[in-house]
Formats: structure tokens, C-alpha cells, sequence
């Protein structure tokens, strides 16, 4: 069955989330099957995953030994209440991951998907401060063009326009670092540009407006991501580690996207040897087989939380399916595959062959910028006149139906972050169907 054979009355009921919905329902672009490197579509096209799903699928699509996981699991323990109670198993994923995790991150708090790992994250911030007897720190900086979910926490300290405007005046006591993309002094760089890492300086004037006594936390992204790949200029994160330290605020790595192999480590933080005070985490941990995120946060923040009582709940906070059975199951089945396929080594031998297949579409019509580092690249269109978006949705509308590739597009920058079990071939085919759609909305 094509796509278009469906009724219309089978499309209209559902609201799909970031999506233009009339448009996409007189034209429908399915997937409903996936393996490896591919999707699959109702009429039985093959069509080659260039984002890994939405930067989550890292060791590609329908992985035997996490199906199996999944469904022995399903078998075994369906439930179990994470309140007061837990099962031997999330114990064990916590382990693994604090052990993956750089320096003394240590303690794990588990969710269900980013925006609730970053809304996790500010919580655990306020209580820390509160609970040292400086509970004046409730002020969260973010950054221009940062992404950090969609919850009202994330969206406070987010930065993306869009993602704001609609929703009210949401947490109070937000400020946010400049963004750290200059396309005049950083426009085709590969890896971390050079120019840039003077915009950390801004931070010691926020402090400095606000006073440091009144910050909670400040939350980045180490490449932000769904603004369309902006890789931090070198220097720039260790510089905010240095003044957040010098001034008593926390430090969190949002690691939603860059987690588990994106940038060559299962961490960000490790490629710059810095050690966050928390990391967010999710998409990649399970491989997006089902749905988990966390918050790795350092030994002093937990022990900070351990006073009181001990019959007494220390941290008011968790989500019904925290630490859910199938999502630890599939998590350890996971972080085996990336153990014994050397995954997160892969990515980073393929770096420079990445990048360089992708700089190879700078000759191309109306591309204006390149930026990649890891295995995720931003690639900017230039915009219509008085149309932005409008190249970038035609480049959508073509991939599925004339070129059967899957890449990201956020208006009009293509992102594009393939599996890490990608080969050479897989990123020379990728890039050839770019190059064809690139052509195609001159």
C-alpha cells in the first residue's frame, strides 16, 4: 500500500509534534519497518537513515541482541514501582553508566526522554543550593539557540525562538549566554572553529549583573544540536567549567544528542576533559528502542541530598516509569552492542572521512555554511527571499519521495548524523543523495 492510499479520516485524528500538519497530511512521508541502515516505507522503499532517527538510532535500526533483550524482559517484569521499591536491574544499568561517565559523576536519576532529564537536572540544582544553605541560587543561565526540550524548564533555558514565543512568560529568573556561531568568522570549519571562545566571556558579566550568590546552574549543550550542529569553539567550554567553578555554579552538559558516540566518546565531556557537575542524558542509551533519559550528577551533589531522617525521601522527584524494566533492558543491551562493536571507537576513526564527504557539497547551489564535527553536520541553505523554510521543506519533500534519504531539517540547514555503524560507503551514499537534493531546490 502507498502512503497516499490512506483515507484522509486515518491521517486527521493524529497532532504530530514539530510538524507543519496540513501539509504533511495531503502528503504523507511513512516509515513502517527499519533495519540497519534504513527505513522502510509502506510501498516497500528502502530509504537510507542520515540522522539516526532524530540523533538517538546510533547503532542502527533493529538490533537482534536489543529486540531480544526487550522481549525477555517484557516476559519477566513488566513493572516495577520505582517508588520505594526498584528492580536489580536499573541498579546495574546505573553502574555501567556512572562508570562510562568522567570524573566523580557517580549517582544516576532516571526519566523518560530529554526534556524531562533537563527539567530533572535544574530541579536537583535548586535542591543542591537549598539544601548547602544557600537557597538565593534559583537563577538558570542557558544560551541563544540552545535546545534543551520542550518541558517549561527546557524551554526557559532553551533558546530557540520558535520554541518559546507561544508559551507565556514560562520560569522566571532566566538569562542566556550569547550563541557561539559567527558565520563570518567560523563559516566552513570542521571540528571546533577557531574564533569564539571569547563569548564565554559574557558569563562573567551575567554573574556579575546578577551576582553569583543568585545562580543556581548553567546549562549548555556541548554541540548544540537541533539549531542545526554548532560545534563549541576551542576554549569555550573549558572556560565556562573555570568560571563556574571559580563562582560555586553548577555546570550542566546537556548530552541528549552528543551522549553514546556522536562526537568519538560515549560523552562530550570526555573529548574535552571537562567534568560537568551533571550530565543529561537519553535518545542514544537505548538505542531509542524505547523510551529513557537521566541525570548523571557528581558525588557531592548526591551527598549534599543525603541528610534528614533516614526513613525520609530526600529528593521530591521522579516520573512513574522511571528506570522502567524494558528501557533498562534495552539500555544494557545497548551499551553491549557499543562494547562489542567498538562503536563509540568507530565514530571517531570516521571523523575526518565525515567530515570531508561533507565538505565536498560546498561547491553546491545556495550552500552557505558547513559545520561538521563528530558524525553530526549542520548544512545551511541560504533561505528563499521572504521565504525562509521554504528550501529546507523541499528539500524534506524530496528526500522522502525522489531520493529516498532521511536527513533532519530544521528551516532551512540540513543536519545530518548517520548511524555509528555507518561505513565509508553508507557516508559516500548519503552525501551523493545530498548533493542530488541540494540541486534539485536551487
Amino acid at each position: 500500500m502507498a502512503p497516499l492510499d490512506m483515507k484522509p479520516n486515518e491521517l486527521e485524528p493524529y497532532w504530530l509534534p514539530f510538524t507543519p500538519n496540513r501539509s504533511f497530511k495531503k502528503r504523507p512521508r511513512l516509515f513502517s519497518g527499519a533495519k540497519g541502515m534504513h527505513y522502510v516505507t509502506p510501498d516497500g522503499r528502502k530509504v537510507i537513515d542520515g540522522t539516526s532517527g532524530l540523533f538517538c538510532v546510533n547503532a542502527g535500526h533493529a538490533r537482534e541482541p536489543i529486540v531480544k533483550a526487550i522481549q525477555q524482559a517484557a516476559a519477566q517484569l513488566d513493572f516495577s514501582p520505582p517508588f520505594q521499591y526498584a528492580h536489580p536491574g536499573v541498579f546495574e544499568l546505573s553502574s555501567r553508566l556512572t562508570l562510562l561517565a568522567p570524573g566523580d559523576l557517580d549517582y544516576c536519576l532516571f526519566a523518560n526522554s530529554g526534556s524531562e532529564a533537563v527539567d530533572t537536572a535544574l530541579k536537583v540544582a535548586l535542591a543542591y543550593h537549598r539544601n548547602r544553605g544557600e537557597g538565593g541560587r534559583t537563577r538558570f543561565i542557558g544560551r541563544e539557540r540552545g535546545y534543551h526540550g520542550v518541558g517549561f524548564g527546557g524551554i526557559s533555558v532553551g533558546g530557540m525562538v520558535a520554541n518559546r514565543k507561544m508559551f507565556g512568560n514560562m520560569l522566571t529568573g532566566i538569562d542566556h549566554l550569547p550563541s557561539t556561531y559567527n558565520r563570518s568568522k567560523q563559516a566552513f570549519s570542521k571540528q571546533e572553529p577557531d574564533w569564539g571562545a571569547e563569548t564565554a566571556d559574557e558569563l562573567t558579566r551575567l554573574i556579575g549583573l546578577h551576582d553569583a550568590s543568585t545562580i543556581a546552574a548553567v546549562i549548555v549543550e556541548p554541540v548544540a544540536g537541533s539549531t542545526g550542529c554548532l560545534p563549541p569553539p576551542k576554549g569555550y567550554l573549558e572556560k565556562l567549567r573555570q568560571i563556574t567553578e571559580q563562582h560555586g555554579i553548577l555546570l550542566i552538559f546537556d548530552e541528549v544528542i552528543t551522549g553514546f558516540g556522536r562526537l568519538g566518546s560515549c560523552f562530550a565531556a570526555e573529548r574535552y576533559n571537562i567534568v560537568p557537575d551533571m550530565i543529561t542524558f537519553a535518545k542514544g542509551v537505548t538505542n531509542a528502542s524505547v523510551p529513557m533519559s537521566g541525570v548523571i550528577v557528581r558525588k557531592g551533589i548526591y551527598e549534599a541530598h543525603m541528610n534528614g531522617p533516614e526513613h525520609m525521601v530526600e529528593l521530591f522527584h521522579g516520573y512513574t516509569y522511571s528506570g522502567h524494566p524494558l528501557a533498562v533492558a534495552a539500555g544494557l543491551a545497548t551499551l553491549d552492542v557499543y562494547r562489542d562493536e567498538g562503536l563509540f571507537e568507530r565514530s571517531k576513526a570516521l571523523e575526518a572521512k565525515f567530515a570531508d564527504a561533507m565538505m565536498s557539497l560546498r561547491s553546491k547551489p545556495h550552500v552557505v555554511d558547513i559545520r561538521p564535527i563528530g558524525l553530526i553536520c549542520g548544512i545551511d541553505l541560504e533561505p528563499i527571499a521572504g521565504k525562509p523554510g521554504v528550501r529546507g521543506y523541499d528539500a524534506l519533500e524530496r528526500m522522502y519521495h525522489e531520493y529516498d534519504l532521511y536527513v533532519r531539517v530544521t528551516a532551512d540547514t540540513l543536519v545530518v548524523a548517520p548511524p555509528l555503524i555507518a561505513t565509508e560507503s553508507d557516508i559516500a551514499d548519503i552525501t551523493e543523495r545530498m548533493a542530488k537534493v541540494i540541486d534539485a531546490v536551487a
